[in-house]
Formats: structure tokens, sequence, C-alpha cells
């Protein structure tokens, strides 16, 4: 009988204890979690109290990867009544309120990554809050990327292929190649995690082709093209070159010879048109003359 009341008695005294100095206990049965873009996924989270649930409160906050100093409210649940974030309306639900504060996140988003937190109070249970924390990352295939070149492509010239991806977790391996006549593997300048170039140097008619970059991660590649055509001058540029000077030297010879025959025939004709016109002259003179034996003679 003393036995058993000292027993009771110190039962008594670890529940008191525990009420009094004890909280809500939380557990998160995975740390880390991954999704793929587009897909559902629950957060979990269990929590054990000895009060009833009349009070119970739970809330979730997302601290985003994209942008840590600026943690989001998720879901709330607080006696009975559930608020949904304007950033998750009808994308997050409790999976079994209120004997669990799991969450289920529907149709996730790359903006969903980050550090999620679970807080589950219960009153008039006293001391803090039980906390728990789990990371989400939502993984997404790469974006369709984008080729652009630059560059002088005459035979001679420089010139630059770049490629871009904006999106893609983890982020997309880059690689560029020639396609044709025959495949060739080309080496990348990385310039960020995100962009890739290659450097094509005194191009030629060989260079000219089809160069593709391709962007892969786990989840799938994407491609894009550039098609790259060198000028080169053909081989009897410079004989058609004399040819077009020779002809065109000809021209104006001949041009010149007709000139010149126009300006002798013309000269030619003032010529006789003068001659004619003197000796009229003298015609004219000796016809009109008087005579000045005959005079004298009267």
């Amino acid at each position: 009988m003393g036995c058993s009341g000292c027993c009771l008695l110190w039962i008594t005294c670890v529940v008191l204890v525990f009420l009094q100095c004890g909280a809500v206990r939380v557990t998160v049965r995975e740390s880390v979690l991954e999704v793929v873009q587009g897909d559902s996924v629950t957060l979990p989270c269990s929590f054990l109290t000895m009060m009833p649930l009349f009070r119970l409160s739970i809330i979730w906050t997302l601290t985003p990867a994209s942008d840590p100093h600026s943690p989001l409210q998720v879901i709330v649940y607080d006696q009975g009544q559930v608020i949904e974030s304007p950033a998750f309306t009808g994308r997050v639900s409790f999976a079994d309120m209120p004997w669990s504060a799991d969450v289920i996140l529907n149709d996730t988003r790359v903006s969903d990554a980050g550090t999620y937190r679970c807080v589950v109070s219960n009153p008039p249970e006293t001391g803090d809050p039980g906390i728990g924390e789990l990371s989400l990352g939502v993984l997404a295939p790469p974006s369709l990327p984008v080729c652009l070149w630059e560059g002088d492509t005459d035979a001679g010239g420089s010139v630059a292929l770049s490629c871009l991806v904006v999106e893609g977790i983890p982020i997309p391996q880059m690689s560029w190649e020639k396609l044709n006549p025959e495949k060739i593997i080309l080496p990348v300048n990385m310039e960020g995690e995100r962009m890739g170039s290659v450097k094509i140097i005194n191009v030629s008619a060989q260079n000219s082709g089809v160069y593709r970059c391709s962007v892969t991660n786990l989840l799938g590649t994407q491609n894009c093209y550039v098609n790259l055509s060198v000028y080169t001058p053909s081989d009897d540029s410079p004989g058609v070159l004399q040819g077009v000077l020779l002809t065109l030297f000809m021209a104006l010879v001949l041009l010149a010879l007709l000139v010149l025959v126009l300006w002798l025939h013309r000269s030619a004709q003032e010529s006789k048109w003068r001659n004619r016109r003197e000796d009229e002259e003298c015609y004219n003179e000796i016809r009109y003359t008087p005579s000045l034996i005959k005079r004298s003679f009267v």
C-alpha cells in the first residue's frame, strides 16, 4: 500500500511537471524533400500534445531559396479555421486535421523551393510552441535555350556563338557542336551558370554549317541552332575583275576614236566650207571691179 501510493504520487508529480514544463512536441519525418515542378508533395509534420485540441494552432511558413530575407506564410489552422496565403490559394491544404499537421502542396513551382517551418501550439499547454523544419527542392527541366551569333562572317573574320538558358534545376549542363558535314564537339566558355559561348577565329568555308547548343539535366534536354554561312570570294574573281576592267578600257578607247573621227570630219567640213567661201569672195571681187583700161579710152 505504501509502495503503491509512492508510485502513484511519483507518476502524478511527473505528469504535473510535464504539463507545467512541457510543450507540444513536433516531429518532421523527412527533413529533405524533392519534387518535380508541377507535381504534388506532402510536407510532413506530426505533433504530440496532452491537451484537448480546442485551441490548437498550426502555422506553416516558407523561407524561399530565391529570397531568404522574405519569409512567407503558407497556411494557418487556428481553432478550427483554415487560412491560406494568397500566394498558395488553391494549391495547399491540410492532409488530416486536426490529428496531423501534414500539408499537401499541389502544382509545385520553382518559387516554392526553400525551408518550410511547422509551428504548433495548443493552449493551455505552457512552454514554447513545437517547431519542425524541412527543406524542399523543386526540380525543373531546362527551358528552351536561346542561340545567338555575332561577328564577321567574311573569310578571315571572327564569330562568337552564344547560348542562354533561363530555367532548369539542377543547373543544366551546356554543350556546343557542329552537326555537318561531320559532328564536331566544340569547347564551351561558360559565362556564369546559364550562358555558354564558342568563339571561332579566322573563319573559312569549312566553318559554314549548322551548330547546335544542347542544355541537359536529369529531367530532359532542349536544343537551339545557328546556321552559319561564311562568305568566301570565288577563285575566278580576279580574272572576272580583269575582264571587266579590260572591257571598260576598250570601250573608252573606242569612244575616244569615235570622238576623234567626228572631230576630224567636222574639221574637214569646216575647212572645205571656208575654202569655198574664200573662192566665192574672190570671184565676186573680179566680176564687179571696173576696168581701168576701158575707162582710159573713153
